[in-house]
């Protein structure tokens, strides 16, 4: 599975973004799938999951409520809403997929996109 994530930019606090993630290959809808984030200086940290039938989603604590994860298997893509962003939310923001089962942890995760910009000003 190949990975293309879009949709950062730059976003004045308390905006909104859609970000999108174009998958290639014919196995994307048994994948679950992920968004992880870096912050400059910091280590990627987990963002949301979705199963494969999008039927199980879990969010990190600092996004619940303000993010959502949702997926379009028909046009193999996924997508991560971002509502009510903090400067805090500035990070690159990955797509990740894997086979199975969704997971938290970015290790399990061998597929990725290269990763897209979000910049939110105070």
């Amino acid at each position: 599975v190949q990975l293309q994530a879009s949709g950062g930019g730059l976003v004045q606090a308390g905006g909104s973004l859609r970000l999108s993630c174009a998958a290639s290959g014919r196995t994307f809808s048994n994948n679950a799938m992920a968004w992880f984030r870096q912050a400059p200086g910091k280590e990627r940290t987990f963002v949301a999951a979705i199963s494969w039938n999008g039927e199980y989603i879990n969010y990190a604590d600092s996004v619940k409520g303000r993010f959502s994860i949702l997926r379009d298997n028909a046009k193999k893509e996924g997508y991560l809403y971002l509502d009510s962003l903090e400067p805090e939310d500035t990070a690159v923001y990955y797509c990740a997929a894997k086979q199975g089962v969704s997971s938290l942890v970015q290790s399990e995760y061998p597929y990725w996109g290269q990763g897209t910009l979000v910049t939110v000003s105070s």
